[in-house]
């Protein structure tokens, strides 16, 4: 009787231990799932953002070259003796202060921006955004 109620006993101990490695094996792969969306959302992620950033730069460079033009423009008014002519003091005088706003005031923010991109970028550089796949080697072996 006493060898029959351990054997009972034991049974009843790897019932339990199936039961707890069955629930294991489902939580592994849900958990296996979400990882792996989790990991196309970041692909994404990742993949928009370099969208966005090119984008950003060509929006910039077009921005300097277009205040580059309007620099020239605005000199060439200003140092032509028909400029001096044809507009009044008043209106060289505007175009004058115009000259020092517009491209005081536009590049201040790219300034700006470019501090603060960098300080992003020295926190998510893409050397740490990118997703090395050895770990999870080490990790699965």
């Amino acid at each position: 009787i006493r060898t029959v109620r351990c054997f009972e006993a034991m049974r009843q101990r790897y019932c339990r231990l199936e039961q707890d490695g069955r629930r294991a094996r489902e939580q592994l792969a849900r958990v296996e799932a979400e990882r792996a969306a989790l990991e196309v959302k970041l692909k994404h992620a990742r993949n928009q953002v370099e969208v966005e950033m090119k984008k950003r730069h060509r929006a910039e460079a077009e921005l300097e070259k277009q205040e580059r033009k309007l620099q020239l423009v605005l000199e060439l008014l200003m140092r032509e003796p028909w400029g001096s002519e044809a507009l009044s003091r008043e209106q060289c005088s505007v175009l004058s202060s115009l000259a020092g706003w517009r491209l005081g005031a536009a590049l201040a923010p790219i300034r700006r921006s470019s501090a603060a991109e960098e300080s992003c970028q020295s926190l998510l550089s893409h050397s740490d955004i990118s997703y090395d796949r050895t770990e999870d080697d080490v990790v699965r072996s």
